[in-house]
């Protein structure tokens, strides 16, 4: 089992910081890849990363929800590119730092999204993606 970070995320950085065995990474180049993403081989599941997500954007792998119901306002965001994400979020990070991501959606209250997609990009990060690169 590991922690799967999702589309929720926004990008804070502070699960990355708080991570004793620094398995979070942010994904790069942001367009492709626009969340932060955790090595599920080095993942000690700690949980640490959990509570320090500003957009609860982070579950361990087996709870990751089918049926999210957004409180309304969350913005959940995709690659460039993926069709009705067209709208642009403006954040803080952790450290203070801006935050532009191009390819966003804002939940209406109520609305229910199925986040278990997630889990495949993550996979795919560090199996074909610049997270595996980085583990040769």
């Amino acid at each position: 089992m590991t922690h799967i970070i999702t589309s929720l995320c926004l990008r804070d950085g502070g699960c990355a910081t708080v991570c004793p065995v620094e398995c979070i990474v942010p994904g790069k180049p942001t367009d492709q890849w626009p969340w932060y993403y955790i090595d599920p081989d080095t993942c000690i599941d700690c949980g640490a990363c959990i509570p320090e997500c500003p957009f609860a954007a982070i579950f361990p792998e087996e709870e990751v929800p089918s049926a999210y119901k957004a409180k309304g306002g969350e913005y959940i965001s995709m690659p460039v590119g993926t069709p009705g994400f067209d709208t642009e979020y403006t954040g803080t990070n952790h450290d203070g730092e801006t935050v532009v991501l191009t390819a966003t959606r804002i939940l209406a209250a109520g609305e229910v999204v199925d986040l278990t997609p997630d889990i495949a990009p993550n996979e795919a990060f560090y199996k074909e993606g610049p997270g595996y690169d980085a583990l040769k």
